[in-house]
């Protein structure tokens, strides 16, 4: 039985979605070596390097549903590689063909070819769970954009925001996500060919045009030199699910604590018996968050896994490659646990606007204190208006007297305000800034 998170009958949907373990599955690996080992044949038989009929043979004959996985098991543990245990099968099931396989290539050319496509694949599921997630967020925005609540620093309550520009900063995050993913496809949707020890030299003049055509033929680019030894590009994607898991981390921290029952603002999505305790009828814990944030922890352990794979010794290494076969598919799978977890978290989201308020007014004005001590500064001067200002909240705390009272007793204050203009400072909903313009500028072209 399965004996990991990710691939367990219990936990593994929890953690991961069928879609992204279905591309990293042994499975779809070995599918993605064949494609390579053809692609290459059918280059090389177009190019006239082996010939035509023993590509076309290759291409008819190489078949997953004929590949002996047991046997492929044994002969990998003992070669300590996959590649060419799989060139074996092929190369009996291609006949006459077969010895044409795998011709000019080097086993971690069909691996690091066939990662690509993986991530490639993975990448589409990403950006598709990713521009869901957006538009989810987009929509929370718009519709709470003058949602009034208390924003906290240091888990104080702050000053007043609306709940819209708390989403919007949200949105804004994965915004950027969204670029970088766009931005690095390009760097590591990159073919690798290159032989041995890089050189392409067993093709002698021909090694660059089997290259440049097994891009072509993969739908991959080119690289401008090999990079066997090179892993900037498999390192950048994983610490982009960092980035990624980690501000969906950040969101699913926000929404745990605004679920806790003394705040109570928002909840994740009803459904009954889900956040329930063995014990206590009345817990609603907050699931789809406690997911989110384990996986945020443990991509980011991925991550550092691949900065370490990175170092690597002369043309081929010695043992940091390997930590790539763990630590990246693990990244992508629970990325991937991450983004479905929070779509389905975010999209039912409900909010209690008028808990919202009320939080916001437990301090009776203590929230604004800022703004009053603002509309004082042009009679009394910044600093001064500072120290009288925390005066009358020390006294508003200590006394339990309501802060527009403490503000109206100190003929400091109201020497200089009167009691409307007090009034007004203390009115949370005065004091929001441009926190609604923030919104739309996030929300601007959507």
């Amino acid at each position: 039985m399965p004996s990991t998170i990710l691939d367990s009958a219990l936990f593994g949907d929890m953690f991961t979605t069928p879609a992204m373990r279905d591309i990293f599955d042994d499975r779809s690996l070995v599918e993605r070596y064949i494609e390579v080992e053809v692609a290459l044949a059918k280059v090389q038989g177009a190019l006239g390097v082996i010939p035509a009929e023993a590509a076309a043979a290759i291409a008819a004959g190489s078949d997953i549903g004929r590949i002996d996985f047991a046997a492929m098991k044994s002969e990998s543990e003992i070669v300590g590689y996959p590649i060419l245990p799989l060139v074996h099968q092929l190369g009996r099931m291609c006949g006459e063909a077969g010895r044409y396989i795998h011709w000019g290539a080097t086993t971690q050319d069909i691996m690091d070819t066939a990662t690509v496509l993986q991530l490639r694949a993975a990448f589409d599921l990403v950006a598709t769970d990713l521009a869901e997630l957006r538009a989810i967020l987009a929509g929370l925005a718009r519709r709470y954009r003058d949602t009034p609540m208390a924003g906290r620093t240091h888990l104080q309550q702050a000053l007043p925001v609306t709940f819209g520009y708390k989403v919007a900063i949200w949105l804004a995050m994965l915004d950027r996500h969204d670029e970088r993913l766009r931005q690095l496809r390009p760097r590591v949707e990159v073919v690798e060919f290159a032989g041995a020890a890089g050189t392409l030299a067993s093709l002698g003049t021909r090694g660059l045009e089997v290259q440049e055509g097994l891009a072509r033929e993969l739908k991959l680019t080119v690289p401008v030199a090999t990079w066997h030894v090179a892993r900037d590009g498999f390192a950048e994607a994983v610490q982009f699910l960092g980035l990624l898991t980690g501000s969906l981390g950040k969101i699913a921290y926000d929404v745990m604590m605004m679920m806790s029952t003394e705040f109570g603002e928002v909840f994740e999505p009803f459904v009954k018996g889900r956040g329930a305790s063995s014990t206590m009828p009345q817990k609603r814990n907050p699931i789809s968050c406690e997911f989110i944030l384990a996986a945020a922890k443990m991509v980011r352990q991925h991550a550092g896994a691949m900065l370490d794979a990175m170092i690597t010794d002369f043309e081929r290494a010695t043992g940091p490659w390997h930590v790539e076969w763990s630590a990246l598919p693990q990244a992508f799978l629970l990325a991937a646990g991450s983004l479905a977890q929070s779509k389905f978290m975010l999209g039912g989201l409900i909010v209690d606007a008028a808990r919202m308020r009320r939080n916001l007014d437990i301090t009776g004005g203590l929230i604004v204190a800022e703004a009053v001590m603002m509309g004082l500064a042009p009679k009394l001067g910044r600093n001064v208006a500072h120290d009288v200002v925390y005066d009358a909240v020390r006294v508003s705390m200590d006394k339990a007297t309501p802060f527009i009272e403490a503000l109206a007793a100190d003929q400091r204050i109201a020497g200089s305000l009167d009691r409307k203009t007090l009034e007004g400072l203390v009115d949370p909903l005065n004091y929001v800034g441009v926190a609604p313009q923030m919104v739309d500028r996030v929300l601007q072209g959507r």
